[in-house]
């Protein structure tokens, strides 16, 4: 958050003239290091039962007179118990919350801000202790268990809620009607289908669920709300931008209705024929850089599940290789991994109300086979798997391919297709990626001979590579024994009689499997050396330990005297 929204956030803050259970105000007196973990606690735990997305504890503000008097606390610099502040707060609180500290220069004061996000319907505790704020005072939780009762059964869905001063007049006529168009075809088999064109839009979105008895809730502005009524959700942010990022830079910002705006996203995205070449086939295999289906599940999964409690907006990036979404909250229910095969199905949705209305719009599917959907199309079109990698627990961050990172991978979805079970392309998807796999899918996939390496660094096995007709990558990954640079190294010094610890850099790092990174293969060198001198006996050092010079040892002289 840039300093200039800060500062509007703070005027917002000081409209309410007071503190609340959920606002704490601090003028310059720096709190104890303890003491800001149980505010962070009983902040948050305040803001839920006051149904607000974020308590705010700000320094440098007179709770009393509300003057901005600027602070000199410095959270950043403070330690506890030999860490950093911040790390022995983060690890002390349970479950786990993404506050967010902010620093904001007002009109030339210093100020410190803490964004906390409210509690789930877990109360969130401090050094195994739950606090809340009642009023301006802090105090245990325990103490008020009506309180404790009310935060556990307190899924609070946003999309669901009313809008006050919100009427149909609000939404866009298109949108609706388009919305009566999609729920009359999921409707062909009820008994009320010869009735839906004569429904007033009030009784039809009613029946779909957008909403409650006539008045309009979140979910009805998102999806088919006027742009101008946009204000109506403030705070809150219904926004989608795109954004080129490649040798040509754009961006365009996307706002209601948003059923009608994801197909406006996807006509920006620029979508070409990609060739694949394969060994065993005369003609190359041409299909779509982006399936425009994948393109809009994914969307509409950042638009279903995004925590708009946050206030962000949704990003699309639009890089050379690959489309990047980004919406803010975590993962509600298990990791991306649980869905990729199609047999799990969601028992939660953090906008429950928005995802069902989505699902009878035709948006997004009822059972949670978004994923897999995308997954299944990605390895039909013989690319890179969706990946979600890169996500936090503050944002999801999916990643599209839209070519290939290792042509092997896709020669080999090509070329043997009907042989690979969605278990194997998705662990390869993750050798290629470099990525991290168990040691189950490890035994799994050497067992049919589909990887080979050791641990982490497994690359392509060596028939696959004939396959694909990439022998000499294979080389490149695979490397050679460790007798194979042994040798190279005891015929060096054969030759030139000594060697310093950089001549055999020079003669070995080059050589090794293109697999390692700079620093493996130092290491990789450094431990030849070792394995020779130590265990092999083979050479001696016959200079200092911080400069060796290298010389074969007695038993190998013998050997390397004709060279």
């Amino acid at each position: 958050m840039d300093n200039n929204r800060l500062i509007v956030l703070i005027d917002e803050l000081l409209q309410y003239g007071k503190e609340l259970s959920w606002l704490e105000f601090k003028r310059n007196d720096a709190t104890e290091n303890q003491k800001l973990g149980k505010y962070i606690s009983g902040l948050a735990n305040a803001a839920n039962i006051a149904r607000q997305p974020f308590a705010y504890l700000v320094f440098g503000i007179d709770n009393d007179s509300l003057d901005i008097t600027g602070t000199t606390y410095k959270y950043d610099r403070r330690k506890e118990k030999g860490s950093e502040l911040d790390f022995y707060i983060r690890r002390n609180l349970s479950p786990t919350i993404d506050f967010k500290h902010y620093i904001c220069d007002y009109k030339g004061k210093r100020l410190e801000i803490f964004q906390i996000p409210a509690s789930g319907n877990n109360p969130i505790a401090f050094e195994n202790e739950a606090f809340i704020r009642i009023g301006s005072n802090l105090t245990e939780l325990k103490k008020y268990p009506d309180l404790l009762r009310q935060i556990l059964n307190s899924h609070i869905d946003w999309s669901a809620q009313v809008v006050e001063n919100s009427s149909i007049n609000d939404l866009d006529k298109e949108a609706v009607q388009l919305a009566r168009q999609k729920f009359k075809n999921k409707s062909l088999k009820e008994s009320f289908y010869a009735d839906i064109d004569q429904w007033a839009d009030e009784l039809l979105l009613d029946k779909m669920k957008i909403t409650v008895n006539g008045k309009i809730t979140n979910t009805a502005l998102l999806l088919l709300g006027k742009p101008e009524a946009a204000h109506l959700l403030s705070p809150y942010v219904a926004e989608i931008t795109w954004k080129l990022d490649t040798e040509e830079k754009a961006y365009e910002h996307f706002g209601m209705p948003f059923f009608l705006e994801v197909n406006k996203v996807l006509a920006r995205i620029r979508n070409v024929v990609y060739k694949f070449f394969p060994d065993n086939q005369l003609v190359s295999v041409e299909v779509m850089k982006y399936d425009p289906e994948v393109i809009l599940e994914a969307l509409n999964n950042c638009i279903a599940h995004q925590d708009y409690r946050r206030h962000e907006r949704i990003v699309v990036i639009e890089k050379i290789n690959k489309l990047v979404f980004i919406n803010g909250g975590n993962f509600y229910e298990g990791m991306a991994d649980d869905y990729s095969n199609g047999k799990k199905t969601p028992r939660n949705y953090r906008n429950k109300w928005l995802a069902e209305a989505m699902v009878k719009l035709g948006m997004i599917d009822a059972l949670g086979y978004g994923i897999y959907k995308m997954v299944k199309s990605q390895r039909d079109r013989y690319f890179p798997l969706p990946d979600y990698s890169h996500s936090s627990a503050s944002e999801v961050i999916l990643e599209i391919y839209g070519q290939s990172i290792d042509l092997n991978y896709s020669k080999l979805l090509i070329e043997k297709k009907d042989e690979l079970s969605l278990t194997e392309v998705i662990l390869l998807d993750k050798v290629q990626k470099r990525q991290v796999i168990t040691n189950e899918a490890t035994l799994l996939l050497k067992k049919k001979k589909l990887i080979e390496g050791r641990k982490p660094n497994f690359y392509i096995a060596s028939h696959i590579a004939e396959v694909t007709d990439s022998k000499a990558e294979y080389i490149k990954n695979r490397g050679f024994k460790d007798a194979h640079y042994k040798k190279l190294i005891l015929d060096f010094i054969g030759k030139y009689g000594k060697v310093s610890k950089q001549d055999i850099d020079k003669l070995i790092l080059d050589i090794l499997p293109d697999i390692l990174d700079k620093q493996q293969k130092e290491n990789k060198v450094r431990n030849l050396i070792y394995s020779m001198h130590n265990k092999d006996k083979s050479i001696e050092n016959k200079g200092t330990k911080r400069n060796p010079v290298w010389i074969l040892s007695l038993s190998n002289k013998a050997t390397n005297k004709n060279i």
